[in-house]
């Protein structure tokens, strides 16, 4: 073998292992996501039937909260794989097919900006809240990593947009 032949196989299993990863990763938020939707509905019925009864379970509302962060937050990444967005296409359709391939990089490019910028601020913001020692109102839970989740699904959205970019026209993940 020569020594492009065993770069070239080299860079392939680098971009199999890229994509194999970043799947591994997307759903697996994918399960923290259903997970964190099951919670949800278990503590909102339990505090409904536990009302019938006089009672309450303390803090739901918390639990609640968070987990509907978790819920949007780690289902963002498996939506942008399976391009499950809603798009609006009326324009779109209309141009050349090098018009919307230029297009649609231009607007990957831009939400690639977005989503790392949103990213890095999702980080500042759990740390700040780490440092004041920021706690959830009724059942004192620390929340600093309620943001970090959030960073995480944001740097896998760009992963995936980029993924999006060098594979046009395919999801990454089928639904």
């Amino acid at each position: 073998m020569t020594g492009e032949q065993v770069g070239t196989g080299g860079w392939h299993r680098l971009v199999s292992l890229y994509e194999g990863t970043l799947r591994k990763l997307v759903l697996g938020l994918r399960a923290v996501s259903a997970l964190a939707l099951v919670v949800m509905v278990a503590v909102t019925s339990l505090d409904v039937v536990l009302r019938v009864f006089g009672l309450s379970f303390t803090g739901a509302y918390d639990v609640v909260r968070i987990a509907a962060v978790i819920a949007v937050a780690a289902g963002l990444p498996y939506t942008t794989a399976v391009k499950g967005h809603v798009a609006i296409e009326f324009i779109y359709h209309k141009l050349s097919r090098r018009g919307r391939i230029i297009t649609d990089t231009i607007i990957r490019l831009v939400i690639i900006g977005l989503f790392a910028l949103l990213a890095i601020g999702c980080v500042d913001y759990g740390n700040s809240l780490r440092a004041k020692g920021e706690v959830s109102m009724t059942l004192q839970l620390p929340v600093f990593w309620v943001p970090y989740v959030l960073g995480l699904s944001c740097v896998l959205v760009v992963l995936i947009t980029i993924y999006h970019i060098l594979h046009p026209g395919r999801e990454m993940i089928k639904p």
